[in-house]
């Protein structure tokens, strides 16, 4: 039978978001419980991009496709789970080349950010230079464990250059404890439409 591997965040109020912000985290509130004699319900205000999500293009591009374009069948499948833990500060084509990243494939990149718990503004990014050649091959999927797959460049050019080839970005994946490899993959975004992400829970099959 095959080893199920979770590699989603926990939804939780003391969660790590983007930049720590307090408006980023997720609200959690018990609407009617059993003290008034009532089954017990909660209500979850969270944002999409919060935790594990899928990014759809309307995100980072004007008029882009939305969520509910991304299929399942883009997001379940073989991939590959590479070791980027050396890398400091931003991911490049040099990173990258060594992997040999064929066209169609799924890639995860484990990064010191599966390390810790904690929101590191210097997390590792995927750079212009490396999103560039990766829109060249063109992998189905590229998937990280940041809360973002860039930061600190103008005009996004990292998510704008793997969205406008049709490449699926997941951010906010959990795989400290994921041994470089090969894997099936699922992730199961919710079943929303007309918006920019989705929530996700993510998982791999050895």
């Amino acid at each position: 039978m095959s080893r199920i591997i979770d590699i989603s965040m926990t939804i939780e109020e003391s969660m790590q978001v983007w930049k720590g912000y307090e408006h980023k985290k997720p609200k959690i509130t018990n609407v009617q419980n059993h003290d008034q004699g009532k089954p017990h319900e909660s209500r979850l205000d969270m944002d999409v991009h919060c935790g594990t999500h899928v990014d759809a293009p309307l995100h980072m591009l004007a008029g882009g496709a939305t969520i509910e374009t991304v299929t399942l069948e883009q997001l379940v499948g073989p991939a590959r789970v590479l070791d980027l833990t050396h890398v400091v500060d931003h991911i490049t084509k040099e990173d990258l080349l060594p992997f040999a990243i064929q066209r169609g494939e799924r890639i995860l990149f484990k990064t010191s950010s599966s390390l810790r718990e904690d929101f590191d503004l210097n997390f590792p990014f995927l750079r212009e230079d490396g999103a560039a050649y990766l829109a060249e091959i063109g992998p189905i999927l590229v998937g990280t464990d940041a809360l973002g797959i860039e930061r600190a460049q103008a005009e996004y050019p990292t998510h704008r250059s793997l969205m406008r080839k049709d490449i699926i970005i997941v951010e906010g994946l959990r795989l400290k404890h994921v041994e470089p490899g090969n894997y099936n993959l699922v992730i199961a975004p919710l079943k929303l439409t007309g918006i920019d992400a989705a929530p996700a829970r993510a998982f791999l099959m050895d």
